[in-house]
């Protein structure tokens, strides 16, 4: 074992881990001397650390019970989730072309000579309405978009076509538009004009948001 002193850390190398990955292959332990009690760390860093000396950026610090390291791919939420195609119906989603979309037409073709069935996708864009097309095989995993959708009052709405909505928790949410649906537009600022309360409904999917839905709940 090796023991490195790095301005207030002290560092004991031990064996390289099983199996490590190209960008792993030694566990560090990491220890503040000050105070004597603090808890020990793991690190999971490139080997190359004991040439270039700096240590890992705290955000990668695990507890000592816990032998493995949280990939940046586990550090937030997914924006998609695999699903094999044969399983994907109408009206479900999928993404295409990075797109999230929603299925207006799904066929199958026959199993052919290399034993694959393929699935044909008809999907429209559930923010600009494109229409786009995909070929999978069935037994392949396609992309799907965790699609959510949100009520909000409305408060107001500026003359630069931005809208002012109350969360839940008694906030504003300011960074959305009006929809680019022209019904959907005119309902919106129609009952706005006339005072009604009106509760509009975002649909969030792939880090993007848009009011796709209106709620009349009355006169003010």
């Amino acid at each position: 074992m090796t023991v490195i002193v790095y301005q207030k850390w002290t560092v004991h190398v031990f064996s390289p881990i099983e199996n490590p990955t190209p960008r792993h292959s030694r566990y560090l332990w990491v220890q503040n001397p000050l105070p004597r009690s603090a808890p020990r760390l793991l690190f999971r860093v490139p080997a190359s650390f004991l040439a270039s000396a700096p240590l890992p950026p705290r955000s990668a610090i695990m507890s000592d019970e816990e032998h493995h390291f949280e990939s940046k791919a586990d550090a937030g939420a997914s924006k998609t989730y695999p699903q094999q195609a044969g399983t994907i119906r109408k009206n479900g989603y999928i993404v295409i072309k990075n797109r999230p979309c929603k299925v207006v037409e799904v066929s199958t073709s026959k199993t052919g000579k290399h034993g694959h069935a393929k699935c044909h996708f008809v999907a429209i864009d559930i923010f600009n309405a494109k229409k786009l097309e995909d070929i999978v095989p069935s037994s392949h995993n396609c992309d799907v978009p965790h699609v959510t959708r949100t009520d909000y009052q409305l408060i107001d709405i500026s003359e630069d076509g931005f809208v002012s909505l109350l969360t839940e928790n008694g906030n504003t949410k300011d960074d959305l538009r009006l929809p680019t649906d022209e019904t959907l537009l005119a309902q919106i600022k129609d009952g706005f004009a006339e005072g009604k309360d009106l509760v509009v409904t975002v649909m969030s999917a792939m880090g993007e948001e848009q009011i796709c839905a209106l709620k009349d709940i009355g006169p003010k």
